[in-house]
């Protein structure tokens, strides 16, 4: 092999077409009837009216997972990962109203090994399939020098589409709603950098330890997969229910992402013994002495998923979502007295 040759630069075409060759199978069943391009082209492409949302306003996102991934890279376990990304994205288009039609990944890295590839896009798929969202295309790179070996980012943009008398922008919230949460299962995808510091640099923990009665091993607890709340929540959206507003809590925690979607004049007080802070979270907090102000701007601190609801409605949409398997609860108010989020 030349010594000026691309491979010996770093970058292995091959593998990158053997890591998407061998997530194919997985990729395809993703495929929804709105798809008619298959896997090589340029571009994906999408026929939005064969699944009904060809008058539809289009919702689209793009997000990643954070340093999430060098937990993921450290323990050697990539296909959560997948579920990662897919996840969020569905939810940030969710509170929008939107289904997701299609999904599209990038995911980079300093040396490519087809076998965390595959593994990842797997994840994926598997996570597309479960959301009835097309894994439509992505683009796979190999970057020697710009990431540290064995580390990779994962970036993921997400179309949905939503009729335009169901969209939900926060215009319809007022003084009195009631907030309602459904639980998260631990960081999701945000909150990492924290993590990491007080778990592994001050406490000295190892991924496989299982401290302060945790329960589950520090790895298990960190790669648990962010959940999806597309299935309790959109039957309810789509049958125009009163919930006036939903909010995602990811990166700014309450704080920052439930102001997103109130009105000028208008926050909000929230109940913090009105949900379960998983123990991932509890622990974290409190071996790094996170004060309330900050805990509740970094991590989501139980509140996973919040939806904003007529006050005369609170029984019938806690049933809905109840019936659904979750264990939603009724966590506050909106109130025109306060700027911003307040939680006591």
């Amino acid at each position: 092999m030349s010594e000026s040759s691309y491979k010996a630069a770093g970058v292995d075409i091959d593998a990158k077409y053997a890591a998407v060759a061998a997530a194919k199978q997985a990729i395809r069943t993703t495929f929804t009837s709105g798809v008619v391009s298959d896997i090589g082209l340029f571009g994906g492409l999408f026929d939005a009216a064969r699944v009904g949302a060809g008058d539809q306003l289009l919702v689209a996102s793009t997000d990643g997972v954070g340093t999430k991934v060098l937990v993921a890279a450290e323990a050697e376990r990539y296909d959560s990962i997948g579920h990662d990304i897919v996840n969020h994205s569905i939810n940030d288009v969710l509170v929008q109203g939107a289904r997701p039609l299609f999904f599209l990944d990038y995911v980079g890295t300093g040396k490519l090994d087809p076998a965390v590839v595959t593994q990842i896009l797997q994840g994926m798929a598997a996570a597309c399939q479960v959301g009835k969202c097309a894994l439509l295309g992505g683009e796979t790179a190999e970057m020697p020098g710009l990431y540290h070996d064995g580390h990779f980012e994962i970036v993921g943009t997400i179309v949905g589409a939503v009729a335009r008398d169901r969209v939900l922008d926060g215009s319809k919230v007022r003084d009195g709603d009631a907030v309602l949460s459904l639980p998260s299962n631990g960081l999701h995808t945000n909150g990492y950098s924290l993590a990491r510091r007080v778990l592994f640099e001050q406490q000295g923990f190892g991924l496989d330890d299982s401290p302060h009665g945790l329960g589950v091993s520090l790895v298990d607890a960190l790669l648990a997969p962010h959940r999806s709340y597309l299935e309790p929540v959109l039957p309810l959206l789509e049958k125009g229910s009163s919930v006036h507003a939903c909010a995602h809590i990811t990166g700014g925690g309450v704080l920052d992402n439930l102001p997103r979607v109130l009105p000028a004049g208008l926050g909000a007080e929230l109940r913090k013994d009105s949900v379960e802070v998983p123990d991932i979270l509890r622990l974290i907090t409190e071996l790094g002495q996170v004060d309330d102000s900050e805990a509740y701007r970094v991590f989501n601190m139980g509140f996973g998923f919040l939806l904003v609801v007529d006050p005369t409605e609170v029984d019938t949409v806690l049933a809905s979502l109840r019936a659904a398997g979750e264990d939603a609860r009724e966590v506050g108010r909106i109130t025109g007295d306060l700027d911003g989020v307040c939680v006591v």
